[in-house]
Order: structure tokens, then sequence, then C-alpha cells
């Protein structure tokens, strides 16, 4: 759907490349990529892609829809000024930086009615979805309690570059752990499907990174039905470690992220399930489709209202704006 409209790309870098990559993947070829130098890319040389570095003429385009894959810092102000254009937003996580406000972003969406979505595009996991259906259909009774941790290296992440220049270690570009690594905490939201009554925010930055922002946070959360929750998220662990913990009256769902595997512990047995040849790419491909899919409703704005107030929650969680 929509194969023949411009889709245009803000920003290029990992990630920017990697929804290039999946916009070619699903059909759609009249692909525009705006960004301040016309730098060689790093891995999709073969996507052909048109290359702006003048706003006004990324305008002249006429695009569809955006996807914003720049520093964080950036997300809110180019999804407002897209929307201001008629365009509609896909735009990475999180919404907007330590200054957050969502405002001026409500108003853009109620004035274009055009569309916006924030890239959680864990919502598409398999094994993720699993855990949310047995929340909705109490197969394993009520949820009780959630427990994640998200640890890597952050000089690992892209070996190409000075990891103290990314924007994952400066807090003027929207980076810091709980921000850069703010998926888990919407997981939990999302998981829970409540609203947060209290939550409590610890950032660290004890360790030896050289950067100017947290390192370490945990986050424990009280949602209105009674669910507690604790995100562990740090980028200074040695050893990667990812893994989710669900408490339920019946049993404990365990998610193993890297292995893609889900064991489910009950009183009388044990069963585990692992996605054989799981691709992270599949994540993003069905965002993509999803994304589309929801430019074409007729509650695509309250939809959008509703991601933006989902998103501010997790931001405030992050920056403990409480």
């Amino acid at each position: 759907m929509f194969k023949n409209e411009t889709i245009l790309v803000i920003g290029a870098g990992s990630i920017g490349e990697r929804h290039i990559r999946t916009l070619w993947k699903l059909g759609y070829q009249n692909i525009i990529v705006y960004r301040q130098r016309n730098l060689p890319f790093r891995d999709i040389a073969d996507a052909k892609v048109t290359v702006i570095t003048n706003w006004n003429e990324v305008l002249q385009q006429k695009p569809f829809a955006a996807i914003i894959c720049t520093p964080s810092a950036q997300h809110t102000p180019q999804a407002i000024q897209c929307l201001q254009n008629n365009i509609h937003v896909l735009v990475e996580k999180p919404l907007g930086g330590y200054d957050f406000n969502s405002t001026a972003l409500l108003n853009a969406v109620n004035q274009s009615g055009k569309y916006l979505q924030v890239a959680y595009m864990l919502h598409y996991h398999p094994l993720l979805q699993k855990v949310k259906s047995f929340t909705e259909t109490k197969e394993l009774g009520k949820l009780l309690n959630i427990q994640t941790c998200w640890a890597e290296y952050l000089p690992n992440w892209h070996p190409w570059e000075d990891y103290r220049e990314s924007y994952a270690a400066k807090k003027e570009l929207g980076g810091g752990v709980a921000l850069t690594l703010s998926h888990d905490i919407d997981v939990c939201n999302w998981i829970v499907g409540s609203n947060i009554k209290k939550f409590a925010s610890f950032p660290s930055s004890t360790s030896h990174l050289e950067v100017n922002t947290e390192s370490i946070f945990d986050a424990n959360l009280l949602y209105e039905n009674g669910v507690t929750a604790h995100v562990h998220l740090n980028y200074v662990q040695a050893v990667n470690e990812r893994w989710y913990k669900f408490i339920f009256d019946k049993a404990l769902v365990t998610i193993d992220y890297y292995k893609a595997s889900i064991k489910i512990s009950t009183f009388q047995d044990e069963t585990e399930e692992v996605i054989e040849d799981f691709n992270r790419d599949d994540l993003f491909i069905n965002q993509t489709k999803d994304f589309f899919l929801n430019i074409q409703k007729e509650d695509k704005v309250n939809l959008a209202i509703n991601n933006i107030l989902q998103s501010e929650s997790v931001i405030k969680i992050c920056t403990n704006e409480q």
C-alpha cells in the first residue's frame, strides 16, 4: 500500500539505514533521504535512494510519510515540522529528549489530521505478543509483576565510531542509557495495559565510560491495576544480558531475548519454546507494515494522540520527572 508514494527518511545512521533497507524490502522504491551531508552509506549501497541536504527541496518532493532516525533530542521538532507539512510520521524512540513537552506535538497532530507512531518495535516481537495475549485471556491467571534486564557495553555497539561521539553518550542529544534503551519501560506499560500510579527512577553515572549522562538506570513502577515492575538498564556490562520475567497467578514466564526463547513454568510442569532462525529485521518489517495500515484508519488522530501520551509517560520515567 502507498508503494507509489514518496517516503522520506530523516537521518541515515545505522537505524536510518535499517529503515531504508526495510522500505526497500517492502517495495517502497521512491525513497528520499534528508541528511546534513551527502556521505557514503555504510551497508545499503544496493538500495537506490535520493539524498537531499536542503529541507525546502525535500518539501518540493511532497513526501507522503517520514521516518525520523536522528538523535533523540531532534525527534520532537522534526516530527512537528513534518506534521505541519501534512506528512505522516514514524519516529524512532524516544519521542523526545530531557526537555520533552507534548503540547506542540499534540497540537500539530490535531491540526494536521496526520498520523504519528513511535517506533517501539518490540510490540511486534512474537514472544512478547504471546505474553500480552496471556494478560488479556487470563490463561495463566492475573499478571502480578514484571522484571526486566537489558545490559550491554556501549563501546561495542558501533565499532566503526568512537562511542564518546555517539548520541547515546551525550545528554544534549537525548542520550543516556534510560532514553536510549527505553524499549523495556514501554514494554512494561504495553503488557500491563494500565496507567502508572507511582514510579521511582534511579540513574547512576558511576561507571568508567566517558559519557555526560547516566550509564546505569533502575526504575520501580506501580500501576493503577496493582501490577508492579522493575526495569534495569545499563550499557557498561562486559557480557550482554537481556531477559524478561512475568509473574502470573499460575505461572512464571521467562523470555531470553538473545536465545529467542520463552519458558512457562507452572506448579505442575515447565515448557520451553525457541524461535528458530529469529530475524530482528522482521520486527521492523511488521512495524512498518502496521504504520501504513494505521494511516488508513478513521481514528488515526486518536491513535496518534495515544501514542504521544504513552511515549510521554516513558520519557517522564527515564528523566525522573514526577
